[in-house]
């Protein structure tokens, strides 16, 4: 197989580390459409929110749609055992990628503004994300395959990764993180079972605290004031908030 040159409009291969580096000026859609994306993004947190709550309800009776609702690791580690492949991986593969493109989306969009967004949205997680950003730079295709979270995702569509490069890495993680769970939930199969027989005998007393729990851990969102949902449903308004203060500070840096 020949290696691409410069001449051929190709990325060097030893520029492949770097693309997180390169921030491409983009077109952001319409109002409208950054606000669809908002809303498709409240709509899955509603679902994981429903999943956490159903949890130790679902888990042994309705494995499939607990998964499509809810696919967080324990909720797959408890229910792979109750799911043929088909299922499994069907249902699996396609809750894990739902917002995968959207963030990608994102950060293709508003490049840096939503870095700075997204900071700004889980300030007690800024740190951490600017260290994931770090790490980007450095590695950006093997996050993607290991890592692709929403964070990771938005990074990837900032730095200008090539949408073929995000969506191979992208599935093929995904796969390989669902085999994983997979052979993990095989190998411990008894005391997954004994746990879900355990939920299934305290079917109410569990859900009640888990809806508990559940609730207390929203109200403490809404308290430090990064409630996730409400920033999803004002996206197109944050978005290009963050556009322009992105674009003051580069201005103020010119001077």
């Amino acid at each position: 197989m020949s290696t691409p040159t410069p001449e051929d409009g190709e990325q060097p291969a030893e520029a492949t580390a770097e693309v997180a580096t390169e921030r491409p000026a983009r077109q952001p859609p319409s109002p409208k459409v950054v606000a669809a994306v908002g809303t498709l993004l409240v709509i899955m947190v509603v679902m994981n929110w429903v999943g956490d709550a159903l949890t130790t309800t679902w888990a042994k009776d309705h494995p499939a749609w607990l998964i499509a609702l809810n696919s967080r690791n324990r909720i797959l580690v408890l229910t792979t055992n109750n799911l043929d492949p088909w299922s499994y991986y069907g249902i699996g593969t396609a809750r894990l990628l739902l917002s995968d493109p959207l963030f990608f989306l994102l950060g293709y969009w508003y490049g840096d503004a939503a870095i700075v967004w997204m900071e700004k949205r889980t300030q007690t997680w800024g740190q951490m994300l600017r260290q994931l950003e770090s790490w980007f730079s450095k590695a950006a295709y093997p996050l993607v395959f290991i890592a692709p979270n929403n964070p990771i995702c938005l990074f990837a569509g900032a730095a200008g990764m090539p949408l073929r490069a995000f969506v191979i890495l992208n599935v093929s993680g995904t796969l390989a993180r669902l085999w994983a769970i997979r052979v993990f939930g095989d190998i411990f199969e008894l005391p997954i079972s004994d746990l879900l027989d355990w939920f299934a005998r305290y079917r109410l007393p569990l859900f009640i605290i888990s809806v508990a729990l559940l609730l207390v851990s929203i109200l403490l969102e809404f308290r430090k004031g990064e409630p996730e949902i409400t920033s999803y449903g004002k996206l197109d308004e944050e978005l290009e908030q963050a556009a322009r203060d992105e674009a003051k500070q580069e201005a103020t840096d010119d001077e």
